[in-house]
């Protein structure tokens, strides 16, 4: 679906800030699973949480991301995904080893470019949802950076800049 944008990237990098900038502009948001399945996860039994088991929460966030997907599907506008289905696909296969992507990531279609946030040392900060440093981060964009060519889109590497110029990039770039 053309008008479904992923945002992903570097950890730290600012996504979330973006994305919020774009639902303050009018464009429809979908938050990243991975900070609700922690926020679910603390507040139960914390099986799924990252550090204790990736896999089970690399599955997690694609159950909640196909979710969110299904959610949108009537829009006609934008709408913004912070992260979301392939970067869980992704996060699975890095946490399993397994390669074979499931049915989804090829079914599921976004918008051909990607919008990856670069590592940006100077505005990472650790968090209760964040425990990894920024090595972890680095590693998880450079696994990004390969993985979405694989499947056919197009990374556009974010600009380090203030945040309404990122908003300006990403929809001159859609064309919006």
């Amino acid at each position: 679906m053309r008008n479904f944008v992923i945002l992903s990237g570097c950890s730290g990098g600012g996504k979330s800030t973006l994305l919020a900038e774009l639902g303050r502009r009018g464009h429809l948001i979908v938050e990243e699973p991975g900070r609700r399945i922690v926020a679910e996860a603390l507040a139960g039994d914390g099986a799924t949480l990252p550090w204790v088991d990736m896999a089970a929460f690399a599955r997690r966030a694609i159950e909640m991301a196909l979710a969110d997907r299904k959610a949108m599907c009537a829009q006609t506008g934008l709408v913004f995904f912070d992260r979301g289905l392939l970067d869980a696909i992704a996060g699975l296969a890095h946490a399993t080893g397994n390669a074979t992507l499931p049915r989804e990531a090829l079914t599921c279609r976004f918008n051909r470019q990607v919008f990856m946030t670069p590592p940006w040392p100077a505005i990472y900060r650790n968090d209760p949802e964040r425990r990894h440093g920024l090595e972890d981060g680095i590693a998880e964009y450079e696994r990004l950076m390969a993985f979405y060519p694989r499947l056919g889109y197009s990374p556009v590497v974010l600009p380090k800049t203030d945040v309404a110029a990122r908003a300006d990039f990403v929809l001159t770039a859609l064309g919006a």
